[in-house]
């Protein structure tokens, strides 16, 4: 696939003022043919210079004066991250050097790039497939070792030889169909459909390993959902704000003050980790804070790990109702729980502990309790320690295929449907054109996610729109 476009565009691939430099990316036929009407070179034009050099220039204001020096890279279609002819020009970080620089540069006939419409053109002219492309933007955006790690692997199209894989399977199985479909008037069978069967099984459970990876794989990208829960006044917000070492959260003796979630992430030793500090849990007939409460529960729901903070010098009946509410809601095949102690080291608090202790050993170890003080920082490095344990080999999975993105994870739901309805097909004996007409459909969703069968610029300018400026 080639993708020729008249235009030649410009952006900043960095923030104007924040370092020493700046560099300015134009791409396009007219991007080195610019570059000689604006930038001033010794000796030979740029349009005589080949690709992969450095060139030294100058940029000269219209009455003759000197606005700055650069250093030019070339490179030359289709060796650019493009596929085109570009440049990238690197001129000293002054927002009014880079602003002049870019009215020069559109005055002599680029444009503005639009977001994401560098990468944009590298996938229309093949240089790279459209899981790639969007990997682009979760490399940038990466805060952690883990996410880095897992969008790299997506860049350099470890996720992509995945998909292939599976296309090619399935591509294998609708051929032998089609074929059938040729000689249907011969009534002859090229499909083997115990074959057919044992290959769908493979395929089914592939896919059905891509999906079920989309929850960590969502965690690692956004942070791991960490719900903070218990009752009120119990020292959610204090912990949130000790975990963050900032004043992130009201904190107040009044009951009921937080109303509303409030979620920050923290890069524990390269793992992210998204905290979320809810409203506390009581019979309320407050109306916001009950729609609060709901939030709270919902948050508990979706996290993978739930922190219940209990106020250890609260009546220890109260604490342990409290305890078993949340345990009751928790779904331990797929969340992990633990019980924070919290106002450890006050007068009142110790003789709690061993009788919550108590019932959390009646659990069979589905619980772990830790003694903190959210206030004086006592226990914060166990909680941390405790994350660390169950979440540090995620730092290990380098080569891992996971799914990240919605947009793929839709696309292998439709895939399956399509292959279960082959499969269902398969069991009942059903004509072959509706079997190839349902295994075409999960060939398109697969295929789609690669950019293989997405053309209308709508879906194109949807996908890239959330990448940056000059990229």
């Amino acid at each position: 696939m080639h993708y020729l476009e008249e235009y030649t565009i410009v952006a900043p691939a960095t923030v104007p003022g924040t370092g020493a430099l700046s560099l300015l990316r134009i791409s396009g036929p007219l991007a080195i043919t610019v570059c000689d009407k604006v930038i001033r070179f010794s000796g030979a034009s740029l349009s005589d210079t080949p690709g992969g050099r450095l060139r030294y220039g100058e940029i000269c204001n219209a009455d003759g004066s000197l606005l700055d020096t650069v250093v030019v890279s070339v490179f030359r279609a289709p060796h650019s991250y493009t596929g085109e002819d570009s440049v990238e020009i690197s001129c000293h970080a002054s927002s009014y050097i880079v602003s002049r620089l870019l009215e020069m540069i559109c005055a002599s006939g680029a444009r503005l790039a639009g977001p994401g419409e560098f990468t944009k053109r590298a996938f229309l002219n093949g240089k790279m497939d459209l899981s790639q492309a969007e990997a682009v933007a979760d490399v940038i955006s990466s805060n952690s070792e883990a996410s880095h790690r897992v969008a790299m692997n997506q860049l350099r199209g470890g996720y992509s030889k995945d998909l292939e894989s599976l296309r090619d399977d399935l591509v294998q199985m609708a051929s032998l169909l089609e074929l059938e479909l040729d000689f249907s008037e011969e009534d002859v069978e090229f499909a083997d459909r115990s074959g057919l069967s044992s290959l769908l099984d493979k395929v089914l459970s592939h896919i059905n390993k891509l999906t079920d990876s989309f929850r960590l794989g969502n965690a690692i990208k956004n942070g791991i959902p960490v719900a903070i829960v218990g009752p009120v006044n119990a020292g959610k917000s204090t912990l949130l704000n000790t975990l963050l070492n900032e004043e992130r959260a009201i904190v107040s003796d009044i009951a009921g003050t937080t109303r509303d979630t409030i979620e920050e992430t923290v890069n524990i030793d390269g793992i992210l980790f998204r905290f979320i500090d809810t409203a506390g849990l009581r019979e309320t007939s407050e109306y916001v804070e009950s729609a609060g409460i709901k939030r709270s529960l919902k948050k508990l729901s979706e996290a993978d790990v739930v922190l219940a903070v209990i106020d250890l010098t609260a009546p220890v009946s109260e604490s342990l109702s409290a305890i078993k509410e949340i345990v009751s809601k928790v779904d331990f095949s797929a969340q992990k729980l633990v019980i924070l102690l919290n106002k450890w080291g006050s007068d009142d608090a110790n003789k709690n502990v061993t009788t919550i202790n108590n019932f959390v050993s009646s659990t069979g170890n589905k619980i772990v309790a830790i003694n903190i003080s959210a206030l004086n920082r006592i226990g914060i490095d166990d909680l941390k320690n405790c994350l660390k344990e169950w979440f540090g080999s995620l730092n290990l999975q380098e080569d891992a295929t996971l799914v990240t993105n919605v947009r793929h994870l839709e696309a292998l739901k439709k895939a399956q449907l399509s292959l279960s309805a082959v499969a269902t097909g398969l069991s009942l004996g059903s004509p072959t054109d509706l079997l190839a007409q349902d295994l075409r459909e999960a060939i398109s969703h697969i295929s789609s996610i690669l950019g293989q069968d997405i053309t209308p610029d709508t879906v194109l300018h949807h996908i890239f729109a959330h990448h940056c400026i000059g990229k």
